[in-house]
């Protein structure tokens, strides 16, 4: 059954990939709606946001990465945090050669109306390998 499940978000994976050129383990992964200000994106593009909370993804497949997900942002929206960071890893170990979590936790993120923005964190908080997001309040 979990391998079956496992199978399921693999291509669901692939369909998302299919609709842009996945991202590599080095990439900068960047998002932003047109009515968030400049200026607060600079800021989280930095790292100069507080992060209130931390998801690391390492080690999970791509079915328990995206339950972790949306579980993990439910709970955000929950307790009201501004900014979050999300790990999940650069992919080097990937055998696929596309970084599976990093293009998935990058679908997801930009499907949901809950994150306004998000970026690669700077070198010192995780860097090409974790996001900072920025939710919106509800």
């Amino acid at each position: 059954m979990a391998e079956q499940d496992d199978q399921q978000a693999r291509g669901e994976f692939a369909q998302l990939l299919g609709a842009s050129t996945p991202l590599e383990a080095g990439d900068t992964a960047s998002y932003r709606r047109e009515n968030l200000p400049a200026r607060m994106f600079q800021r989280l593009k930095r790292g100069q946001y507080s992060v209130q909370d931390e998801l690391d993804l390492h080690g999970a497949t791509a079915a328990q990465a995206e339950t972790l997900l949306r579980h993990f942002l439910r709970e955000a929206q929950a307790h009201e945090h501004g900014c979050v960071r999300i790990i999940h890893g650069k992919g080097l170990q990937s055998d696929r050669g596309a970084p599976v979590l990093k293009n998935l936790v990058d679908r997801m993120l930009r499907q949901r109306s809950d994150v306004l923005a998000f970026h690669s964190a700077p070198p010192a908080q995780g860097g090409t390998g974790a996001l900072l997001v920025l939710l919106a309040h509800r």
